[in-house]
């Protein structure tokens, strides 16, 4: 069955234009400490493949763990995509899409990190921090990784 169909997106100023294919029509919410700091709230993505930049010269990453990377524009700085350092997962800001209509609020990770201050109203599967690590390093094992 093939996935959903290539979405395009890009940065507040226009000068970071990508296309992307989303793995499902699902969006996540991370609650952990780095996403929110970079995202200035609670980062929403979409995992995703086949990201293609129409100028990788505009976009720049930030290492921002010993795993992961933040790809941001280099002019505007808007925050586009969370990537593994490998590549071998990526999330793709759901409000970087030029249409974010049709997606799903499927699931919450990293729920033990998130402030008091607000929670969703939406029926999401929820996991910890080392819930979500389990289910990475199971996924990993599976994969032959």
């Amino acid at each position: 069955m093939a996935g959903p169909s290539e979405r395009s997106g890009g940065c507040l100023c226009g000068a970071a234009r990508f296309t992307a294919r989303p793995l499902a029509l699902e969006v996540d919410a991370c609650h952990c400490g780095n996403c929110r700091k970079w995202s200035g709230g609670v980062f929403l993505g979409v995992p995703s493949c086949d990201v293609a930049f129409e100028d990788e010269a505009a976009v720049a990453s930030y290492a921002s763990s010993e795993y992961g990377e933040r790809v941001f524009c280099k002019t505007c700085g808007s925050s586009l995509m969370w990537r593994m350092q490998d590549r071998s997962a990526t999330a793709v800001a759901l409000q970087a899409f030029d249409d974010a209509d049709g997606f799903v609020f499927a699931e919450e990770i990293f729920i033990d990190a998130k402030p008091s201050l607000y929670a969703f109203s939406n029926d999401t599967r929820k996991l910890t921090g080392p819930e979500f690590f389990a289910r990475w390093a199971a996924a990993q094992e599976q994969a032959g990784g």
